[in-house]
């Protein structure tokens, strides 16, 4: 493993060490503008009810469902490989990743709209057709192989929109705080509404089966549309300002610059222990246990105005906690909040006869999934923040250490590791749905769930993830990247972008050769 390159404190002076911490701005009012409605699209959408409307509006059998799911794992992961090399290859005048974006726009678009459109293709036909079956299964194919490109290049514009970061991390809390205060989750509300509506039959127009229908196809074509009209908007108005390597680096430098680098390994182990967390839907407990999903919107009420307060003091905990604490705090007090509110509404369950629990009561339940909306509220902000500035970070150590930038690869193999995790994760938990006896057609025709897989549906959103999920704390606080050090890489990333700078715009076309070859030698 190479050395890291920490140059002596002497080198540079105090204002240079302190480059992490100036509030330097590259991105201008219309991109930031932009920013803020991209980072919106990603959150426009009613995803969150998926499972529902595969199982109980598509109607795909849940053993099929669990095939579709395991092959597509395996092209997941296989997929991903060879993608990362054709976008870490790619040099254009309009950068590395933004071609991408705008190519990809509009084919995703369609696809998206033929996933919601599938339940008046193949309206009648059984949860066991073939014909349906085989089309769910190559749509999501498809879906997969393009949403690869569109995440990989999404997660490196974020990276290269600007090279100093507290300029990024101004982009990442403004969008979030946006995001959150102006009603990104909107459609989801809207649908849970609705959805509320028709289960306890208070609209009277119809069949309850085409209430249903009309309500997800309806909003996904609606969400579907604004979503992906925002993004490609964003996509025409942006820059990518870190400049690449001259030389695009071979797939053995790509692996090597992930293999030596510890931020993003650490990152890496944490979500792949973290993916092996076996979880349920809170929308399905909500839905099928107290036939009330705008619990939701009920218990989140009280901790609604703390969402944007949460955002405020981010800075200052990026000033005086290191990250890797902010990390852990952030990412995994929700795993002990669970516990509570599983112990909670566990009070005066029978477990011989299933009967009984406070988690069948809609009151008992409003207070204890408002207590831990509060709680969890409070980390909102921070969340939504540490995660993606530690990435961030992890790719400005890696063009430190080896000259040269791996947003692809690098992202590619931190998503495999989790994926494989989750992919595991997904597949036991729709078998082990279909194995309880989870009834698919008592949703939509007004039948209960037994008593023991209403329990079941309680303990898996509640105390099954919270401690499954948990052993991504431990590789986290082996993650060192904050302080001195920190500080001293980016004193250096700056002039060393500076000087990669002038000597490009020299256009001597000896100097540059001669910088592209150097940059391939740092990191040896």
């Amino acid at each position: 493993m190479a050395n890291e390159p920490l140059a002596n404190e002497q080198e540079f002076s105090e204002e240079q060490l302190h480059y992490v911490y100036e509030n330097r701005r590259y991105v201008g009012t219309k991109e930031t503008v932009g920013f803020v409605l991209w980072d919106a699209a990603q959150s426009l959408n009613i995803n969150v009810f998926d499972e529902r409307f595969i199982t109980s509006i598509l109607k795909v059998d849940l053993g099929l469902q669990t095939v579709a799911k395991f092959i597509n794992s395996i092209w997941d992961i296989v997929n991903d490989v060879f993608t990362a090399a054709i976008v870490e290859k790619t040099r254009t005048r309009w950068g590395k990743f933004k071609p991408y974006l705008m190519l990809l726009a509009v084919p995703g678009c369609i696809l998206t709209l033929l996933y919601w459109f599938q339940p008046i293709l193949f309206g009648g036909l059984s949860s066991k057709s073939m014909v349906k079956f085989v089309f769910y299964l190559v749509l999501a194919i498809i879906r997969e192989g393009v949403g690869t490109f569109q995440a990989i290049a999404r997660t490196g514009l974020l990276s290269t929109i600007t090279p100093h970061p507290v300029d990024r991390t101004r982009l990442i809390t403004i969008a979030n705080f946006a995001s959150g205060t102006f009603g990104e989750k909107l459609p989801e509300q809207i649908m849970t509404v609705l959805l509320d509506l028709i289960d306890n039959k208070k609209i009277k127009k119809g069949t309850i089966e085409g209430q249903f229908l009309a309500a997800f196809v309806g909003m996904g074509t609606l969400t579907t549309l604004l979503s992906s009209g925002m993004s490609l908007w964003f996509f025409m108005n942006s820059r990518e300002r870190i400049m690449q390597s001259i030389k695009s680096p071979s797939v053995m430098s790509s692996l090597k610059s992930i293999a030596n680098n510890k931020p993003i390994l650490l990152l890496t182990l944490s979500d792949f222990l973290s993916g092996f967390g076996i979880g349920g839907s809170k929308t399905i407990y909500y839905q099928d246990v107290l036939h009330f999903g705008s619990m939701t919107l009920i218990a989140g009420i009280p901790a609604a105005p703390l969402s944007p307060v949460s955002f405020s003091y981010v800075p200052w905990f990026r000033r005086h906690f290191s990250s890797r604490l902010l990390y852990i705090v952030s990412h995994y007090i929700n795993n002990f909040l669970l516990l509570g509110v599983f112990g909670l509404g566990c009070i005066g369950f029978n477990p011989k006869t299933f009967k009984g629990g406070l988690f069948r009561s809609k009151l008992a339940m409003f207070f204890i999934m408002a207590t831990w909306e509060v709680l969890w509220t409070l980390f909102y902000g921070l969340r939504s923040v540490i995660g993606t500035e530690l990435y961030n970070e992890s790719m400005d150590y890696c063009e430190w250490k080896n000259g040269y930038r791996t947003e692809a690869m690098t992202s590619v193999a931190k998503g495999l590791a989790q994926k494989v995790a989750g992919s595991a994760s997904t597949v036991v938990t729709t078998a082990l749905k279909k194995w309880v006896g989870y009834d698919q057609d008592a949703y939509t025709s007004g039948r209960e769930q037994p008593d023991y897989v209403k329990f079941y549906l309680f303990a898996m959103f509640t105390i099954v993830p919270a401690v499954t999920g948990a052993l991504g704390i431990f590789p986290m606080l082996f993650y060192d990247l904050h302080g001195k050090k920190k500080e001293r890489m980016y004193a250096e990333l700056l002039q060393r972008r500076k000087d990669a700078a002038a000597v490009v715009s020299s256009g001597d076309k000896e100097a540059v050769e001669a910088l592209a070859e150097e940059q391939m030698k740092v990191g040896k």
